[in-house]
């Protein structure tokens, strides 16, 4: 009898949707001390990291105003999975100390996103 393995979850993703989730997804490896490797994993995880990813897609959600579906599909997951991680920190924004650091996150990121966008292989400004 053969065992049925699932294939894992994936639709196809713009670039720049996978440049932000993972602009997102740093931010929060570093304001919670853990490394964004281990927030990727497809295994499970601990759950400070689990946490810190799911922040991470919350911080998409309210910074780039995307849709749950396309949040999940950005970070590798389904909408459901991204659902749940913003109704998590949603909950969570009622400790002051979480609130305050996804204050900041939020604002770091909406600064990053809206800087103008530069082809370094096309910049002049490389001389040495």
């Amino acid at each position: 009898m053969e065992s049925y393995r699932a294939e894992p979850y994936s639709v196809p993703v713009t670039e720049g949707d996978r440049i932000r989730a993972d602009a997102a997804l740093h931010l929060a490896a570093y304001a919670f001390g853990v490394p964004a490797t281990e927030m990727l994993r497809r295994e499970r995880t601990r759950p400070r990291a689990c946490r810190a990813r799911w922040s991470a897609m919350y911080l998409a959600h309210v910074s780039y105003g995307w849709p749950l579906e396309r949040v999940g599909h950005a970070f590798g997951l389904n909408r459901a999975t991204a659902s749940t991680a913003c109704r998590w920190a949603e909950d969570e924004r009622d400790d002051d100390k979480y609130d305050a650091v996804m204050d900041g996150l939020e604002t770091c990121l909406r600064a990053v996103s809206e800087l103008p966008a530069i082809d370094l292989a096309l910049s002049t400004g490389a001389a040495r």
